[in-house]
């Protein structure tokens, strides 16, 4: 098993955490560099999730014409690509251009990846996989933050170090992961999208709330510590590092899933997370890095949890329900976002938290196992 996982969370790492996530930690000095506007960082932030939809919603038909080793290639090679023309980039164009590219490679990697464990491990190995390979993205972090504390200033030096890190893990998957098996079928075609959704109404559901109440943690966590618990920015940086290493616990899911079932690992995983938002707001440094421990690990937990039930529902073509639940994800945390900020304004950072809590616990009385309890998964063998 782990001669796939291994490789698989190493992809994961270089296309979320380097590719992705780390352009946000790196945008102060980035924006000093290249003397751009809060509009411009705003405008590249939002091309990163725009370029990571896209990724989401083509997955399926590019695994389905192309197969799954060839765009696990592609996921590496755009966020390779991405990082490099970031590291040169001259000025606010290319460096739209460059952040786009690396995007795609997040939006393809989490379904493709699935469709590779599918492929290439036994059914009894496959939840713990996945949950493991998602994880990648808190080892992602871990690497990012010390990257940040030492070369903050030297951010082209940083993505070249990125760049070269991301070289070596697609050339381990690309030897690790061959191409010689691939179970999808590839007269797999889906005539009826209704009925897609329909049987995946909970899991998209759940995915949409849970973006949305994790949102103000992802987008102000650290622009709270900062302006209110007046954290300094070295601080907020071991913050996120925290968060990443606790992240990795998150790869515990697919074996307590397997234990207590996905009704209470969801419900216990969300309760922790809503949790770490309040606690945030207490003032104490150990509630701060508690705070960031506690949502790390749960925020990992749930979205492995995702991949799970995912994987579940669309046996023979699980990328497909994981690309769904992460574009869910995604909107949710999009939306989220946006409500957060305006309602920071309107009130406060204290009262947006627990309101976003609030909206969080209305995913605890979301029945995931419902599809399952009806019936067997789903299999695309053909027409849907």
């Amino acid at each position: 098993m782990w001669s796939i996982v291994l490789p698989s969370l190493a992809m994961i790492a270089v296309t979320y955490a380097l590719a992705r996530f780390s352009f946000g930690l790196f945008l102060p000095d980035i924006a000093a560099s290249l003397d751009l506007s809060a509009a411009n960082g705003g405008f590249i932030g939002a091309l990163a999730f725009a370029s990571y939809t896209l990724a989401l919603f083509a997955s399926y038909r590019l695994i389905r014409y192309f197969g799954q080793y060839n765009i696990m290639l592609a996921a590496g090679t755009s966020a390779i690509v991405g990082m490099l023309g970031i590291a040169f980039s001259p000025s606010f164009p290319y460096l739209a251009i460059a952040v786009f590219i690396a995007g795609l490679g997040s939006g393809l990697a989490s379904p493709v990846l699935s469709q590779v464990a599918y492929a290439k491990l036994p059914s009894n190995q496959l939840d713990q996989a996945n949950t493991w390979i998602n994880s990648g993205t808190s080892i992602g972090l871990i690497i990012t933050g010390p990257v940040v504390l030492l070369f903050s200033e030297h951010w082209r030096l940083s993505y070249l170090i990125f760049t070269v890190i991301g070289i070596i893990v697609l050339i381990w998957a690309a030897r690790s992961i061959s191409s010689d098996q691939n179970k999808m079928n590839q007269a797999t075609q889906i005539s009826n999208w209704g009925s897609v959704l329909a049987s995946a109404k909970y899991l998209l559901v759940s995915s949409f709330i849970i973006g949305a109440s994790s949102s103000i943690y992802w987008t102000f966590s650290k622009s709270y510590l900062v302006s209110v618990s007046f954290t300094t920015a070295n601080e907020s940086i071991v913050f996120w590092m925290v968060m990443g290493i606790a992240g990795i616990l998150g790869g515990i899911a697919g074996g307590v899933i397997q234990k207590i079932g996905l009704t209470w690992s969801h419900r216990l995983a969300l309760l922790i997370m809503l949790a770490s938002l309040i606690i945030l707001l207490l003032p104490s440094r150990i509630a701060i890095y508690a705070s960031a421990s506690m949502f790390g690990s749960s925020y990992i937990f749930l979205t492995g949890l995702f991949i799970v039930l995912a994987t579940r529902i669309f046996q023979s073509f699980p990328s497909l329900g994981v690309s769904l639940s992460f574009l869910a994800l995604g909107i949710g945390q999009s939306i989220g976002s946006f409500f957060a900020g305006k309602t920071i304004e309107l009130t406060s950072y204290p009262f947006a938290f627990i309101l976003f809590v609030a909206i969080g616990i209305i995913a605890l009385f979301i029945p995931v196992e419902k599809r399952m309890a009806k019936g067997k998964p789903r299999r695309l063998n053909g027409s849907v």
